[in-house]
């Protein structure tokens, strides 16, 4: 009840190479839903870089980028803001407390699949493929799984906090492993409408 999930129509596809630019406006859509107070997260600064740059300067509301400033003085930041945003990337998904209303909102990019060349992420696969066991399967799906919860544990913190996390990446929805990986994600309403999302930034309180 304290969440919504919500998954865009326009399931854009990560391994498109217009990706980043058929995010910006999606993203806009919701951040203007939610009036900011968003963690816009990202597996890649590359696209980071490219969406901040074209989309950060047209918000009505202050911005952070990752990068531009140490960790700890840009949850200062985020945490002394009435509308803030921020552009980050994997270091923001774990170990990060912002209890409250500041954080209403969590946007994700794209599943978070652990890279296949870190060195032990390649290490595991080799021995799981070794022994006849899809490493894909049984490693990679449940890694995007566990970060996914820990994406969405930056929204709720508390009894009292409420929002919406976003995942922009269709493939949930059009793969089998996305529906999976959509299985094992906690029981939040899931929409596909911008509409429904500001219905229930409505209900949930006008002091979010």
């Amino acid at each position: 009840r304290q969440a919504m999930l919500y998954l865009p129509p326009e399931r854009p596809n990560p391994k498109d190479p217009r990706f980043a630019q058929l995010a910006i406006p999606i993203i806009e859509g919701v951040l203007h839903a939610t009036g900011g107070r968003a963690f816009v997260l990202f597996t890649s600064y590359a696209v980071m870089r490219e969406v901040a740059a074209t989309l950060a300067p047209r918000l009505p509301f202050p911005y952070r980028i990752q990068g531009e400033s140490p960790k700890t003085q840009i949850l200062d930041w985020f945490r002394s803001e009435q509308h803030p945003v921020l552009f980050a990337t994997a270091s923001f998904w774990e170990g990060v407390d912002v209890i409250g209303k500041t954080l209403s909102c969590v946007i994700i990019d794209r599943i978070p699949f652990p890279p296949p060349d870190d060195p032990i992420i390649a290490a595991r696969s080799q021995m799981l493929e070794a022994q006849g066991v899809g490493a894909f399967d049984s490693l990679m799906v449940p890694a995007a799984i566990t970060r996914l919860k820990q994406g969405l544990g930056r929204l709720i913190r508390s009894r009292s906090d409420k929002g919406l996390m976003c995942v922009l990446d269709g493939r949930l929805e059009t793969m089998a492993y996305g529906r999976r990986i959509l299985a094992s994600l906690p029981p939040a309403k899931r929409v596909h409408s911008l509409a429904e999302v500001t219905d229930f930034l409505a209900n949930v309180g006008a002091d979010l």
